[in-house]
């Protein structure tokens, strides 16, 4: 199913659900949304460090995440 039928499916789906119910879709809708923008921002940094030159060696796994929050944002290091 591609995207533009399941929104259509979605769509059609909607009227029949309680005002209720559609703001618990909403405010679903609007986690799933900053999950997918904190997991994209993760996967930038993570991309970018993967590029330096500069190399941590990391003991763990838990030792390499906090490597990589620890790692100075673009804004920083202006």
């Amino acid at each position: 199913m591609t995207k533009s039928m399941a929104i259509a499916n979605i769509d059609n789906l909607l009227p029949q659900l309680p005002e209720k119910r559609l703001q618990e879709i909403l405010d679903i809708v609007g986690y799933f949304l900053e999950k997918e923008k904190k997991h994209k921002a993760f996967v930038e940094r993570v991309l970018k460090a993967e590029q330096e030159n500069d190399s941590v060696i990391c003991n763990s796994v838990e030792e390499a995440m906090q490597a990589i929050f620890n790692a100075p944002d673009d804004d920083d290091e202006a």
